[in-house]
């Protein structure tokens, strides 16, 4: 990866919760490519702070069910979130994870299940079907209030508070992993440029970076 700072300050998306009282520091883009002409999208991009600790979620989200898809089929949640595993197919669905970070089983069921299913470990979850094994879902479970899933664009912007970070990119058609990079951030505006080498084959065995 290489880095770069800029002279313009750029456009600003705020993502996740803010510590109250942090010192922020200049806006912050990671500009995500694939060196293979794949599209970038749906790259997760987690910045970890190292001189501080967010405090513990207590969030809501809901991953949907259409045409025997996972929607979104890449997701990226804080560790605490409890999550709705809604089916908007008129096929029932059996939504399971055998992942270390989160093991269940949902019942066969339409609609939406009563009780969410809550994520209280760090980590990767890949999703499946008992009935259809074609569906393939990620949700990757983070402690930090700032990440993000890039666009197709492959653009990610961010407003952090000043300090040290640890950044971690992954994708499921990453071939090689990418290892974490510390990030020093100050009050500059600092563009993060990552290439990454996607490949269709083996969607969800890149490892999660830890």
């Amino acid at each position: 990866m290489r880095f770069a700072h800029l002279v313009g300050r750029l456009p600003v998306i705020v993502l996740g919760a803010m510590c109250a009282g942090a010192a922020y520091g200049g806006a912050v883009t990671v500009n995500v490519v694939s060196s293979n002409g794949v599209s970038a999208e749906d790259t997760v991009v987690v910045f970890d702070q190292l001189d501080a600790v967010a405090p513990p979620a207590r969030a809501t989200a809901t991953i949907d069910q259409v045409d025997k898809e996972f929607v979104p089929k890449v997701n990226v949640i804080r560790t605490g979130t409890s999550v709705v595993f809604s089916n908007s197919d008129r096929v029932r669905h059996q939504v399971y994870s055998f992942s270390a970070a989160k093991t269940f089983t949902l019942k066969l069921y339409a609609g939406s299940p009563e009780t969410p299913i809550l994520f209280d470990k760090p980590g990767l979850v890949v999703l499946g079907c008992n009935i259809h094994d074609n569906m393939l879902g990620f949700v990757g479970i983070v402690d930090t209030p700032y990440f993000a899933k890039s666009p197709s664009s492959g653009s990610s912007s961010f407003n952090l508070p000043t300090g040290r970070y640890r950044l971690r990119v992954w994708h499921p058609r990453l071939a090689v992993a990418m290892p974490p990079k510390e990030i020093a951030v100050t009050t500059a505006p600092l563009t993060i440029p990552v290439e990454l080498d996607l490949t269709a084959s083996a969607p969800g065995l890149s490892p999660w970076p830890e």
